[in-house]
């Protein structure tokens, strides 16, 4: 059966937000470490978050049972029972520690959602709401919840909401509508707001960006990643390539011969960009998550419908070039399928690793094979 749900548009708006994780070989101990009692009660006493819902733990001289990585005082093995559910803990006469909360899923992953509902209100909304606002809906203060959502997503709100903006004028002019129309269906509120931001959101004026946007200017940064050396560049839209080479050199030449009439600037050493460059370090470091930071990528209209069917594969599975060829609705686009793959400016964020062949066979993949198969294991294991 195909892995392979309906495909979604690139820019659309996702249900949760990247968040560091563990590597392969932490999430294959999480799995492993914690099935005997000592292995769990040296967990509880490092406050492990790694073992969050692999085990609970209860308390007998406090009647309370908590989840492994909780704060409070720490208490005498000899008063500490293990149970592979809450339900059991609870099921034992124990009530939920009111410091740790282990009847609610854990920590990061109420975190995850509360930025997944911030960055929809922020998506969909007209006006987007400010910062108190969001803050206020997620029950945290303004500063708390900006650290969160930065950390989370990697951009702040209001970048956030930006380059969404300038992601609906695109689509707008794209489909042909003329710039007027396209800068009040953004939200802009009119043409003199649009202007004093077209530059700062689309990297070039409306006019130029409908004739394909030529002169385009991209900065970009190089860093060693746990892949190995990784280029990123951004437009200010967005990330428009990640890209995987041996040395500097040899990404700096990808990224002309992809974008060979754009201007280009170093930008690594500069604070705003660490935004991308980190952003996407952490997300390497956890594909299993969903890629969250703003993409500003193009194609022929065959390639982005095959980069939209490969981004709703799951994390850990793996669909064949033939099952993208059926889910976007052409059988017979096999090898298409197979070079618009290869073509995938953005390594990873597009999971053009997880495509393989129909015998179960890595296939081949542009940033090499070894690369491909460090990420399906990193996957597979979390």
């Amino acid at each position: 059966m195909s892995m392979i749900e309906p495909a979604v548009a690139s820019n659309s708006p996702v249900a949760g937000a990247p968040v560091a994780g563990t590597s392969a070989a932490g999430a294959v101990s999480a799995i492993e470490d914690f099935a005997s009692e000592e292995a769990r009660w040296t967990a509880v006493l490092r406050r492990d978050e790694a073992a969050e819902g692999r085990f609970w733990f209860s308390v007998a001289t406090t009647g309370v049972y908590c989840r492994p990585s909780c704060a409070a005082r720490q208490p005498r093995r000899e008063n500490v029972a293990f149970y592979d559910y809450r339900e059991a803990a609870e099921k034992a006469g124990f009530r939920p520690c009111k410091r740790c909360r282990p009847e609610l899923p854990p920590r990061a992953e109420r975190h995850r959602n509360l930025v997944a509902v911030a960055c929809t209100a922020l998506s969909t909304s007209e006006v987007p709401p400010s910062l108190s606002e969001l803050a206020a809906d997620a029950g945290l203060s303004p500063h708390h919840f900006h650290r969160l959502f930065k950390a989370t997503v990697g951009i702040t709100p209001k970048q956030y909401a930006a380059a969404h903006r300038a992601g609906r004028m695109k689509q707008a002019l794209d489909s042909g509508t003329s710039i007027t129309e396209a800068i009040y269906d953004a939200g802009y509120g009119g043409n003199s707001r649009f202007y004093e931001q077209a530059d700062a959101r689309l990297g070039m004026t409306a006019s130029s960006f409908k004739k394909g946007g030529r002169g385009m200017s991209i900065r970009y940064g190089t860093a060693q990643s746990c892949l190995g050396p990784v280029l990123v560049a951004a437009t200010e839209r967005g990330i428009c390539a990640i890209l995987f080479g041996e040395d500097r050199g040899t990404l700096k030449y990808d990224l002309h011969a992809r974008f060979p009439e754009a201007s280009f600037e170093l930008a690594e050493t500069e604070s705003d960009f660490q935004i991308w460059i980190e952003g996407t370090l952490a997300f390497l470091k956890a594909p299993q998550a969903q890629f969250e930071l703003p993409l500003d990528i193009a194609g022929t209209a065959f390639q982005e419908q095959v980069w939209q069917a490969l981004r709703s594969i799951p994390p850990g599975k793996t669909a064949s070039y033939a099952e993208v060829a059926d889910a976007i609705g052409k059988p017979k686009s096999v090898r298409a399928v197979a070079r618009a793959c290869g073509a995938n400016p953005v390594a990873v964020a597009i999971p053009c690793h997880r495509v393989v062949r129909s015998d179960g066979g890595l296939g081949g993949y542009r940033w090499g094979v070894d690369r491909k198969e460090n990420l399906l294991t990193r996957e597979r294991a979390a």
